[in-house]
C-alpha cells in the first residue's frame, strides 16, 4: 500500500497545491489524506483506484477547511513549482511562459483550477475527475471550457500586452 502511495504522491502534492494555493496547506492535505488510509488500511481494502480515492478525500478535505475557515495559506503556489533548465533564451521564454500560466491559472475560480489541473494536467478521464469533485460530468465539461477559455485570453491580454512595436515603424 506504501508504495502505491508512494508512485502518486507528486500528483497529489500538485493537486493539493493547486486547489489550496499553497505549498504548505496542500502538502498539509496529502499528508492528512495518507494517514487516513496508512491508519486502517484494511478498511479500505476495496478500493478500485487509490489515485481517484485519494484525489476525492484530498478533495472533501479542503473544502471541509473552507468551509470551517480554517485553511492558512504561507507560501504562493508559484514558490512550489520551481523549474530546472538549461541557460539561454529558450529557457528564459519557456520559464516566463509557464509562470505566467501559474499565476493566470491561480487567479481561476477554485472549482475551475481543479477541473483543469485533474483533466489537462493529471490527466484523468472526464468521468473519473467528476466523480473526484463530486459533480456530475456537464458540471465538469462546463468547469473545463470556462476555465479553458478564461486561461486562453489572459494567456492572449499578457501575450499582446508585452508585444513591442520596432522603433521608426508606424503602424
Amino acid at each position: 500500500m506504501r508504495d502505491k502511495i508512494v508512485a502518486i504522491l507528486p500528483k497529489l502534492q500538485r493537486f493539493a497545491r493547486v486547489l489550496t494555493g499553497s505549498r504548505d496547506a496542500g502538502d498539509e492535505l496529502v499528508q492528512r489524506a495518507c494517514e487516513r488510509l496508512l491508519r486502517k488500511p484494511e478498511a479500505y481494502d476495496g478500493i478500485l483506484c487509490l489515485e481517484s480515492w485519494m484525489y476525492r478525500v484530498i478533495n472533501n478535505a479542503w473544502i471541509d477547511e473552507k468551509r470551517s475557515a480554517r485553511n492558512k495559506l504561507s507560501d504562493p503556489i508559484e514558490a512550489g513549482m520551481e523549474i530546472v533548465g538549461e541557460n539561454g533564451e529558450n529557457t528564459i521564454d519557456v520559464r516566463s511562459t509557464l509562470a505566467r500560466v501559474r499565476l493566470e491559472m491561480a487567479r481561476l475560480p477554485a472549482d475551475q483550477r481543479a477541473a483543469l489541473m485533474l483533466v489537462c494536467v493529471d490527466g484523468l478521464s472526464y468521468q473519473e475527475a467528476a466523480s473526484v469533485l463530486g459533480i456530475p460530468i456537464g458540471t465538469l465539461m462546463s468547469r473545463l471550457a470556462r476555465a479553458r477559455l478564461a486561461l486562453a485570453e489572459r494567456m492572449r491580454q499578457a501575450h499582446s500586452g508585452t508585444a513591442c512595436t520596432p522603433v521608426g515603424k508606424v503602424g
